[in-house]
């Protein structure tokens, strides 16, 4: 895939997350992801009801004009967002499977930090070492995305994954778990994406869930949340019916920490951009 299809697939997927997720907000990553503090913006002249603390008194005597001091958020907060492309995240509903909703989760996020000057940095988990890409946002971090993913053959020419040809590799829980509590050590914000399937460690996990400024997402399939194993799977290729019969590992009930469930259904950025709130 060329730069020029390249740009092409990730206006394609802009122009579809706006479709769908119309509760689309920029406030939704200031509110969730503060900034380290505020910086004096301007001043104003004082109206009832503001706030007599930020009154700049030695200004206002100079004008006989009372004047209030203004401020802003300091934004350019770092988000880095780990994202779970392992086998049980090919599952999905109408076509759409977890890991696709994830990426578009991820792309969305890009697009959000560009209007809240912040920057992303997404962690693909998938193999030994987890792949770290730079910290971007907008545009220039979703290209970035979609070309590392069309060099390893996760998504195809149309920004998709790939379900028949895309082999899924076992993720070095240990590597992961080194990152995160690095991240988070570190006071970063992370975002976790991931149907938490292939996590053994789930004490070491736990102890992370509890941290503020760990945001985990449960992605779940409609096979997910089904109450037995195993499951008959049915569909077509190439106008070959097909037949398969797959057991999954039970649901982490384990897990108690802050997590938010995002369903695989027709609306979940919408849902995603609700949790954010």
């Amino acid at each position: 895939m060329n730069l020029k299809e390249i740009d092409r697939v990730v206006g394609s997927i802009q122009s579809h997350l706006f479709r769908n997720s119309n509760s689309f907000s920029v406030g939704m990553l200031k509110s969730h992801f503060k900034g380290a503090g505020l910086q004096f913006k301007e001043h104003q002249i004082y109206n009832p009801g503001d706030d007599v603390r930020f009154i700049d008194w030695k200004l206002s005597a100079k004008t006989n004009t009372t004047f209030v001091k203004t401020f802003e958020e300091e934004r350019n907060v770092e988000i880095y967002v780990f994202l779970d492309l392992s086998e049980s995240m090919l599952y999905g509903f109408k076509g759409v499977s977890k890991a696709q909703a994830a990426l578009e989760i991820c792309c969305l996020l890009y697009l959000l930090a560009d209007k809240s000057k912040d920057r992303i940095s997404v962690i693909l988990m998938n193999g030994e070492t987890p792949l770290i890409m730079p910290l971007l946002s907008g545009h220039d971090g979703i290209t970035n995305l979609i070309s590392q993913l069309e060099r390893r053959s996760i998504i195809n020419t149309e920004g998709k994954i790939e379900l028949a040809k895309y082999k899924a590799k076992e993720i070095n829980e240990v590597k992961v778990l080194g990152h995160l509590k690095n991240l988070i050590a570190r006071g970063k914000e992370v975002v976790f994406l991931s149907d938490l399937k292939n996590f053994e460690r789930q004490d070491e996990l736990q102890k992370l869930l509890v941290r503020k400024n760990m945001h985990c997402f449960s992605i779940l399939s409609p096979i997910d949340e089904a109450s037995t194993q195993p499951f008959s799977l049915f569909g077509k290729s190439k106008g070959r019916k097909l037949f398969s019969r797959i057991f999954l590992r039970d649901d982490p009930k384990e897990f108690k920490g802050r997590i938010k469930k995002i369903k695989v259904d027709d609306r979940y950025l919408e849902r995603f951009v609700r949790e954010m709130l």
